[in-house]
């Protein structure tokens, strides 16, 4: 009996605040909420785009509309929490076309009923999973992190690995190869070191130090083929800095590609030039290509504000594993002015989206620094204004199908890199970014860590934390 109470006061509330609404006050304004949803495109896919109603704590009515499905949500702290199977059959209704959300606030006894606001709901999926590191955004300290997925299509959040495994000691530069869980990489440093590297069931860790680079292996991009990863090779400096909170330079770096099935390291003097800085390599999405950043060599750190990297390309033949000799320059800094990092090519091969700062060769600290998108085929260059922002946009990637991308920003609080995400058109014009969905609107606001490094994944990862740890305590294999 109790659960027909509750059955029917649930109802009559229901009814109430329907008849309630037609005798409203219509406001000539939308609402303000966080995150701001309001105008994006989504995917039909994504989890529910909960929110908080900024109405002095009020008690909120959120009416959600789209074809012939229609569902109220009641709100009596302000803080929205759409129910799941709801949500998932509205946006499947919504698919190619778009959700109307009005929101009401009862106030003086009734109710102010704001403008609706839309969301547009795209026709194709984003990648189900999402894999970034969360780390505190501290300057040269740290201790508990770990490199994490979430489910997109829902809240839950696992562990991929975490570095409690392993004495507490530096996990990062994950990387996937096509977007595939079970081809992963990422490194291990300080104690147990050595870069893991996951093909299905087969797992080893490699020591990267070789005679032949200046350090252990950095910043990894796999090529489609999955035989070779190019990595880059960085003497790194962390420091604070009188134009930033802190700084990270390089004295010295270079490109290789490590072949998976030899063990061996591909270079060549273009790409390992003791007269350049080359770093942050990526290959083309057909392999035949390495895009990367360089930079004149130069005393560092006195040199740093005068420091800036140029996008270039370098031939690549993966059946002979040789590179060209032709070395282009697509973006020079000295004619734009700019320092290019982070160069990621989008899956058809059309655009190229990189991070453009004033200066230096990590601009996870630089308020300048914005997202730049250049046209491989007209060869031109924009500043997407739906993207960017008054603070910082770095690290980026791509959705499997190109029509997603994902980068972390600090717009929310100038502290702390957050998870944004945004429809990319097959012109390359961009839709608004919403924040990355979580199940209570005001989880950032407790959350103390820093997003990093978000990939997207088409699956779910397998935690393998227990062998990763018995293969640290063995050593790894030498790379020749």
């Amino acid at each position: 009996m109790k659960w027909l109470f509750c059955f029917g006061m649930a109802a009559l509330l229901f009814c109430a605040c329907s008849e309630d609404w037609e005798k409203g006050k219509r406001l000539e304004s939308t609402p303000a909420l966080f995150p701001d949803y309001a105008e994006t495109t989504v995917p039909y896919n994504i989890a529910p785009l909960n929110f908080s109603v900024c109405s002095d704590g009020c008690r909120v009515s959120v009416l959600l509309e789209s074809g012939n499905v229609s569902f109220k949500v009641e709100a009596p702290d302000g803080n929205v929490r759409i129910p799941e199977r709801k949500w998932k059959k509205l946006l499947q209704e919504a698919r190619g076309d778009s959700v109307r959300i009005t929101v009401a606030c009862k106030k003086d006894g009734g109710w102010e009923i704001w403008q609706p606001i839309f969301l547009s709901v795209a026709a194709e999926p984003v990648d189900p999973y999402l894999v970034y590191r969360l780390i505190e955004p501290g300057y040269s300290l740290w201790n508990k992190m770990g490199i994490y997925q979430r489910d997109l299509t829902s809240f839950e959040e696992t562990a991929v690995y975490e570095n409690k495994m392993t004495d507490y000691n530096c996990v990062n530069c994950h990387s996937f190869c096509n977007y595939d869980p079970d081809k992963m990489l990422f490194h291990l440093r300080a104690k147990l070191a050595g870069t893991v590297r996951i093909d299905g069931n087969t797992l080893e860790l490699l020591d990267t130090k070789t005679d032949r680079t200046i350090s252990t292996f950095t910043y990894p991009y796999w090529h489609p083929s999955g035989r070779y990863v190019a990595f880059s090779t960085n003497k790194t400096t962390q420091q604070l800095h009188p134009l930033q909170r802190t700084e990270v330079y390089d004295t010295a770096s270079d490109v290789i590609v490590y072949d998976v099935e030899r063990h061996t390291v591909l270079s060549v003097p273009e790409i390992t030039s003791q007269a350049s800085f080359e770093t942050f390599p990526s290959f083309s999405p057909d392999g035949k290509s390495l895009y990367y950043c360089s930079a004149p060599a130069c005393q560092m750190p006195d040199s740093i504000e005068s420091l800036a990297y140029s996008l270039c390309r370098i031939p690549f033949d993966p059946a002979s594993g040789t590179f060209g000799s032709q070395v282009d320059t697509l973006l020079d800094a000295r004619m734009s002015g700019k320092s290019v990092s982070f160069p990621r090519i989008s899956p058809d091969g059309r655009f190229i989206l990189c991070t453009l700062s004033d200066y230096g060769t990590f601009p996870i600290w630089h308020k300048e620094a914005d997202l730049y998108m250049i046209d491989l085929k007209s060869g031109t260059g924009t500043y997407p204004e739906t993207l960017n922002s008054d603070d910082t946009e770095s690290y980026h990637s791509w959705s499997s199908n190109g029509r997603w991308i994902v980068f972390s920003s600090r717009r929310l609080d100038g502290l702390y890199t957050r998870p944004f995400l945004a429809y990319i058109g097959k012109d390359g014009k961009p839709g608004k970014p919403f924040l990355l969905p979580q199940e209570k609107a005001g989880y950032y606001d407790r959350l103390m860590k820093s997003y990093n490094i978000p990939e997207f994944v088409t699956g779910k990862v397998t935690n393998r934390s227990y062998v990763i740890r018995r293969l640290a305590e063995q050593g790894g294999k030498p790379v020749s």
